[in-house]
C-alpha cells in the first residue's frame, strides 16, 4: 500500500512559486517527524525541511526564508510552500516518515 504520495511539481521560472502536497494518513501525519528531501542528478540526498507531532518546524540553510513546512490534519497532507525559486532548486522532492519515503515529485525551475 503507497502510504505517501507527492504531488504538485512542474515547471517554475526563477522567481516563481510552488506548492508541494504530501498525501498520506492521519496517523503517519501527526505521530513524530515528517520532512521534505530533495534529490538532484548525481547528488546526494538533502533535508529540506521537518516539522514535528508538535509543529515545530526546522530549514536547511537554503530553505530558510524562501520555503515553509506545514500539515493539514484535515486535508491528511504535508505541505511544502516554496517561493522565490531558484534554478538550483532542481530536484525531486520526496515526503518522508522515517523509513516510509513517497515516490517523488519533480521541480524544474528555469533560468
Amino acid at each position: 500500500q503507497v502510504q505517501l504520495v507527492e504531488s504538485g511539481g512542474g515547471l517554475v521560472q526563477a522567481g516563481g512559486s510552488l506548492k508541494l502536497s504530501c498525501a498520506t494518513s492521519g496517523r503517519i501525519l501527526i505521530f513524530g517527524v515528517m520532512g521534505w528531501y530533495r534529490q538532484a542528478p548525481g547528488k546526494q540526498r538533502e533535508l529540506v525541511a521537518t516539522i514535528t507531532g508538535g509543529g515545530g518546524t526546522s530549514y536547511a540553510d537554503f530553505a530558510q526564508g524562501r520555503f515553509a513546512i506545514s500539515r493539514d490534519n484535515a486535508r491528511n497532507t504535508l505541505n511544502l510552500q516554496m517561493n522565490s525559486l531558484k534554478p538550483e532548486d532542481t530536484a525531486v522532492y520526496y515526503c518522508n516518515k522515517g523509513q516510509l519515503w513517497g515516490q517523488g515529485t519533480q521541480v524544474t525551475v528555469s533560468s
